[in-house]
């Protein structure tokens, strides 16, 4: 059974907002990232993955998506990473994916292990997939790679 806290903050946040109190708005940035997840969940979904979980808090971090792979055995935790780039991105600017460091694979590798312990995925198979979103300046989709075991669990 997976830890839902954000799903659960969301629906407070709704009926809080229902009856008149206001709740922090999003930045832009958090925006951008909740269409990239958003993005990258209809991707899998499209692909044949389970979803399993978004958002997963736990206490090392938190993990964008949780999902079975297409196979029905191997547990997927994707990290996924948005940004806009310009309609003529410079040589010098650095790729998406870039921006999963080595402190980043190290979270994420964590994140995973506490995940299969808490769930009891022992038997199953773990990988962790990086999906990279390009947006363009008007907001629109440019691009979206997956790269499957990116990090090694």
């Amino acid at each position: 059974m997976l830890v839902w806290l954000t799903p659960a903050r969301a629906r407070v946040s709704r009926w809080l907002r229902a009856i008149g109190i206001r709740t922090r708005s999003l930045t832009p940035t958090e925006r951008l990232g909740r269409r990239g997840e958003r993005a990258a969940a209809r991707h899998l979904w499209r692909a044949g993955y389970q979803i399993l979980g978004r958002n997963l808090r736990v206490p090392m971090g938190e993990a964008d998506i949780v999902c079975r792979a297409p196979d029905g055995r191997t547990i997927v935790l994707v990290e996924v990473k948005a940004r806009v780039v310009g309609a003529a991105p410079s040589p010098m600017q650095r790729s998406t994916e870039s921006a999963v460091d080595e402190d980043k694979r190290r979270t994420l590798r964590a994140i995973l292990r506490h995940l299969g312990s808490h769930n009891r995925w022992p038997k199953h198979a773990r990988r962790i997939d990086v999906i990279a979103i390009d947006f363009d300046d008007r907001g629109e989709l440019r691009s979206l790679r997956h790269h499957q075991s990116a990090v090694t669990p």
